[in-house]
C-alpha cells in the first residue's frame, strides 16, 4: 500500500489557504487555478477508479467552496492512488503544489 501521505498533506496545505484568503484574492484567479486543480484531481480519481468511463466535471460551486472542492477531490485521489506507482504519487503532489505556487506564490513544504 502507497504512502499518500504527501499528496494529502499538500492538498490540505493549499485547501487551507484557500479558505483563509480574502474574497479580492479569490476572485484574482486564485480560486480559478484551485478549481482548475480539484478538477483535475477529480479526473484523475475516477479514471483510476472507472477507467472505462468518461470523467464527469467537477461544477464550480463558487469562490468560497473551493478550498473543500479542492480537499475532497484530493482526499478521493488519495484513496484511489493507495495502489499506484511512487511516480504517480509524485506526479499528484507536484501538481497540487504547482497550482498552489501559481495562486499563491511559493510557499513552506
Amino acid at each position: 500500500m502507497l504512502d499518500t501521505t504527501p499528496l494529502t498533506t499538500a492538498v490540505d496545505r493549499f485547501a487551507d489557504r484557500l479558505r483563509s484568503a480574502p474574497q479580492s484574492r479569490l476572485q484574482q484567479g486564485v480560486a480559478a487555478e484551485a478549481l482548475a486543480t480539484a478538477r483535475e484531481l477529480s479526473a484523475r480519481a475516477q479514471r483510476a477508479e472507472e477507467p472505462d468511463r468518461e470523467p464527469r466535471i467537477m461544477p464550480d460551486a463558487g469562490i468560497f467552496a473551493v478550498g473543500d472542492q479542492l480537499a475532497v477531490a484530493g482526499r478521493d485521489l488519495a484513496a484511489a492512488m493507495e495502489t499506484a506507482s511512487p511516480q504517480e504519487l509524485d506526479e499528484a503532489v507536484r501538481c497540487v503544489e504547482g497550482a498552489a505556487a501559481r495562486a499563491f506564490g511559493p510557499g513552506p513544504r
